[in-house]
């Protein structure tokens, strides 16, 4: 059913339940699982801009914060059956657009994501990912919480 299944990394531990579900899916239906981190750059920009300094070491820990989270996921797969795992990073975009963006690129017909499951202020504040990628995507989206 599914070909192509892209899941959405952010190294939490909502993530993790979110890759337990993304792999077992791609090994089920002998899917291609890529794993998606986006690198943020806005919530830093005005701070960054007075200190170009702090933005690079800001950009650095973000792209360590990726490797960390796609060697997760790998972890995640060794053992069963094997899953053809594509690790991808995106910056310079919002999680959405480049969570988006990058299904569309690299073909998916699934996108997971997980869910911290926040409700109430905890959501109006900082907002949900997961709610974002459901309004928007015209691909199935599963939220594992």
């Amino acid at each position: 059913m599914f070909k192509h299944i892209l899941l959405a990394t952010d190294g939490s531990t909502a993530s993790e339940h979110a890759a337990r579900t993304a792999i077992g899916l791609a090994r089920v239906h002998g899917a291609t699982l890529t794993a998606l981190y986006v690198v943020d750059p806005y919530p830093y920009l005005g701070m960054g801009e007075a200190n170009p300094m702090g933005f690079d070491a800001y950009m650095a820990a973000a792209r360590d914060r990726a490797a960390q989270a796609h060697a997760q996921v790998s972890q995640l797969a060794q053992g069963g059956e094997q899953v053809q795992l594509q690790a991808r990073l995106v910056e310079d975009a919002t999680a959405l657009d480049g969570i988006l963006s990058t299904a569309e690129t690299e073909g998916a017909d699934l996108i997971v994501v997980g869910s911290h499951g926040r409700t109430g202020l905890g959501r109006v504040f900082l907002g949900s990912v997961a709610a974002k990628v459901v309004a928007h995507s015209k691909l199935p989206v599963l939220v594992v919480r």
